[in-house]
């Protein structure tokens, strides 16, 4: 006796349950995610802090990148299609990042801008990677180079660029010998304490001594009083805007008179205003982005910046705004490709930026130059 073959309701019935069952035992990086659609709007998420002590970097990046998409969108988009452009608040913590990654994943979005928070990126990055979501990140953190993630690109150098060219104008054009050093021990810090040490180590000088501070910390009379003991030529700050400011309010206030050198952070407004003009008076900075006069190109950004948001551009705006014309670039070339497509796209993409020239290689670093900047009057300019 021959079975009758199987109704193809039920054939349908079974195909439906397996699909199913086949989708709850996806990859969590998958389970659940709107498909990235090849129509429509382009989302693409920004992810900083909004609030806390770093929501001020927040604040400029998002700036940044807004202007880029608003630019891009005046001209019609990327292949007719508008760039959807959403704020998420990491606020400056890594499990708040980690849960806005997965978020992003799910909701469809095809690229992140951001963070300025190395910690928070380097939380995110495992996340972006299984959901092949490409990422240009602000933060400089040799660590963001170690995850090795080809989903992962930096708008700007590595602390090992900063603080080699940093070092090198110290000892070798300054001629400082006894070098003391200050850095918190975050993310950040570690990353500049790592990097300017073997570079001074590199050019034979040891820091006199090297005080490690934490990144909630408020009174750093104890550390400052060792430093102070030292008598520094140059004091190295490894620290965000706000207690870099504090740090060096605080040493005004002990007597100390050595300038103090360091990378982006005490390029800022909020370094400046924090610690007071008379106090930061000399500080000598590495950065590739020192002054909105600089160039032709940095002049209309600084312009456009100011018509749109009232207020000054400064460093980590540029950098976001590079950041976001590399990737809508990436996009138009690739005619809206997602994924290890898109990735790749950014990596071939050259982009004369505001920060310089950026070629990407292996690493997810394009650009490695930056330049000395020392504040004068109340204001950054190149060292002549």
């Amino acid at each position: 006796m021959t079975r009758n073959p199987a109704h193809p309701r039920l054939v349908l019935a079974a195909t439906a349950a397996l699909a199913t069952a086949l989708a709850a035992c996806s990859a969590p990086g998958e389970s659940g995610s709107e498909s990235k659609s090849t129509t429509g709007p382009i989302k693409i998420a920004v992810v900083n802090a909004q609030s806390g002590q770093l929501s001020s970097l927040g604040d400029w990046e998002y700036k940044g990148a807004k202007l880029a998409v608003d630019e891009w969108n005046k001209k019609g988009g990327v292949n007719g299609r508008k760039i959807e452009l959403k704020l998420f608040d990491d606020q400056g913590d890594p499990t708040t990042g980690t849960n806005i990654a997965r978020k992003l994943d799910s909701q469809g979005y095809i690229a992140m801008i951001g963070t300025a928070e190395s910690a928070v990126t380097i939380a995110m990055a495992p996340v972006l990677q299984q959901a092949e979501i490409p990422n240009i990140t602000s933060g400089q953190s040799d660590g963001l180079v170690a995850q090795k993630s080809p989903f992962l690109f930096l708008n700007g150098p590595t602390s090992t660029t900063y603080d080699t060219t940093l070092a090198k104008y110290l000892i070798e054009e300054k001629q400082f010998k006894n070098i003391a050093m200050i850095t918190n021990n975050g993310s950040f810090g570690k990353g500049e304490h790592d990097a300017f040490l073997k570079a001074a180590k590199d050019l034979g000088v040891t820091p006199s001594t090297d005080q490690i501070v934490t990144t909630d910390q408020k009174d750093f009379s104890s550390a400052l009083t060792k430093i102070r003991a030292e008598k520094a030529e140059v004091i190295f700050i490894g620290s965000e805007e706000v207690e870099a400011g504090l740090i060096v309010k605080q040493a005004r206030d002990l007597g100390i008179t050595a300038p103090f050198a360091g990378a982006a952070p005490q390029g800022t407004p909020v370094f400046m205003d924090t610690a007071g003009k008379a106090a930061v008076e000399g500080t000598i900075v590495s950065s590739p982005y020192l002054s909105n006069d600089v160039s032709p190109a940095a002049e209309k950004f600084a312009d456009a910046y100011k018509a749109a948001y009232k207020e000054e551009a400064e460093m980590h705006g540029a950098k976001a705004y590079d950041g976001a014309n590399i990737l809508l670039t990436a996009l138009d070339t690739s005619k809206g490709a997602t994924g290890k497509e898109l990735a790749d796209a950014i990596r071939a993409t050259r982009y004369a930026g505001l920060l310089g020239d950026f070629a990407y290689d292996e690493t997810g670093v394009g650009i490695t130059q930056t330049a000395i900047g020392v504040i004068r009057d109340g204001k950054l300019v190149a060292e002549q």
